[in-house]
């Protein structure tokens, strides 16, 4: 046998005995890497080095104050006998941050201010919850979300002393709105000039670049959904929950989902966890992160695809104070829906990921937006990025048949009486007809009727598919649980529901 002959059999011999032992290993894998400290926050940190080379060194030229605006020497003698010198006395928009109280307050005094208010701010939305809301939870002890958080039950509303929720159901709007009795008034940002996205504490301590210094976020943990959520794709079904309890980022989306997604919808989630400048975090004197910041992600609000409960403003009102609070909706089920975001009826994923970029993320802004980065995408990123969007899908709802209705043959009798009663008395499916459980309209419930607040006006039907995995409800999350928000719609459409069909329809929308 030639030495090349042989040389080639073990090679042979090597590479099969390799491959054998890589497939027995493979049948038991390995679990996965642990995950790594946000790739997002190392790569905007300054890491401090000592002080030993001269050039380091502050010197007195370094210090000096030779460089603030208004030391700056005049291109012209002529200007001092010109209107204020030349100069720009009053505000200047790309030099002074929002909100600033003077012109050419520097950042440093807006965020000592911010601070000092903080608990003050916090403090005072509390109170607010605790006069509206029973805060301390109760859980279904059967029905959890997808990945084993309790469901939390309510109604949590507090009703007015001596009143019960029968008493109200009795009441005319009108006699409602004079009362003052309306359970279920707007629930407002906790801070609302200036408002932005803030997100909660758990997901915070995951990833702290996330912090703001002026404002935290107000709900009980208990009232919000998963963290992390479910994923489920529709283009792989079979797998069912394909998170394996991560939160998908920047560090991790290859890993996950090199052998499940398609090099298209893969390219697309990277954008999808790629930051972008946003209103509050942006590495302008504007931003409410002590940190400048390289921004947020798309699934830093709409994690896994889903959501956590983040909150912002409306960007479809102004002034400031007309504006609304607004929940981070799921996309779970995209690819059914044909209106995106609450009233501007935007009529495809990839307008509305172009306009949410041009204005840096709900502010409905691009001023704004291109003092902090304007972030301009074209059409072949955009695509790809609702290829990836379109990609979630809802959790499996095994009780309900291929037209989404209940298969009647595993349903419980509560939940069959509430499926008549969604259908039905309730009025439910006339706004959120199956199988996705919305109807792609907008419609105005005139709460106005009910309460003295500014009008709403249209807002667009969200589906009810997966629903019990997305507390808390309403476009504000004014409604802590399913029951409160069977409470609010037996006021609202005046169905004079009793308790026990009350208790049927939250049976029915938890098998959605």
């Amino acid at each position: 046998m030639s030495k090349r002959k042989s040389t080639r059999i073990v090679v042979s011999l090597f590479t099969f005995i390799c491959g054998t032992a890589y497939f027995s290993i493979g049948e038991t894998p390995a679990p996965p890497p642990k995950q790594a400290s946000d790739a997002v926050q190392e790569a905007q940190t300054q890491h401090p080095v000592p002080i030993s080379r001269p050039e380091q060194t502050k010197t007195d030229h370094d210090k000096s104050d030779i460089f603030e605006a208004n030391k700056a020497m005049p291109s012209s003698n002529a200007f001092k006998d010109q209107p204020d010198k030349g100069e720009i006395l009053g505000f200047d928009f790309y030099r002074d941050p929002l909100g600033a109280k003077k012109p050419m307050e520097s950042p440093m005094e807006i965020e000592k201010a911010d601070k000092a208010m903080k608990d003050e701010v916090m403090a005072q939305q509390r109170k607010l919850l605790e006069h509206r809301y029973i805060l301390t939870p109760k859980f279904d002890p059967e029905v959890k979300m997808s990945r084993g958080k309790p469901v939390p039950i309510g109604p949590t509303a507090r009703l007015p002393k001596g009143i019960t929720w029968e008493d109200l159901a009795k009441m005319s709007p009108e006699e409602i709105r004079k009362d003052g009795t309306f359970p279920y008034p707007s629930l407002p940002h906790p801070k609302q000039a200036p408002g932005g996205q803030v997100f909660p504490q758990v997901q915070i301590k995951m990833f702290p670049r996330l912090q703001r210094f002026d404002v935290d976020f107000d709900l009980p943990d208990a009232f919000l959904p998963e963290f992390p959520p479910a994923i489920f794709l529709q283009s792989r079904p079979e797998l069912g929950d394909v998170s394996r309890g991560e939160v998908v980022s920047i560090n991790n989306y290859y890993r996950l989902f090199k052998d499940i997604l398609t090099p298209v919808q893969l390219d697309g989630l990277r954008m999808l966890v790629t930051p972008f400048p946003q209103e509050e975090f942006n590495p302008t004197d504007d931003r409410k992160s002590e940190e400048p910041s390289l921004g947020v992600t798309c699934l830093d609000c709409h994690v896994n695809g889903h959501t956590t409960g983040q909150i912002h403003l409306n960007p479809d009102d102004r002034p400031e104070q007309r504006r609304m609070r607004l929940d981070t909706v799921s996309l779970r089920g995209l690819y059914n829906q044909q209106i995106h975001s609450s009233k501007r009826s935007l009529r495809s994923v990839e307008d509305f990921t172009e306009f949410e970029q041009r204005t840096a993320y709900f502010n409905g802004d691009e001023i704004h937006a291109f003092k902090k980065g304007a972030n301009i995408l074209n059409r072949v990123q955009v695509s790809h990025m609702a290829q990836m969007q379109n990609m979630f899908d809802f959790p499996p709802a095994p009780k309900l048949n291929v037209e989404g209705r209940l298969d009647r043959s595993k349903a419980t009798e509560a939940e069959i009486r509430g499926e008549d009663l969604f259908f039905g008395k309730a009025q439910c499916a006339v706004c959120h007809p199956a199988p996705i459980y919305m109807d792609q309209q907008m419609h105005d419930l005139k709460l106005e009727r009910f309460v003295n607040e500014a009008p709403l006006g249209p807002m667009k039907t969200f589906t009810l598919r997966g629903i019990k995995d997305s507390p808390p409800y309403m476009h504000d999350g004014r409604c802590f649980t399913l029951e409160d928000t069977v409470e609010f719609f037996n006021l609202i459409l005046e169905l004079k529901l009793n308790p026990q069909e009350k208790a049927d329809l939250v049976a029915f929308m938890r098998t959605l």
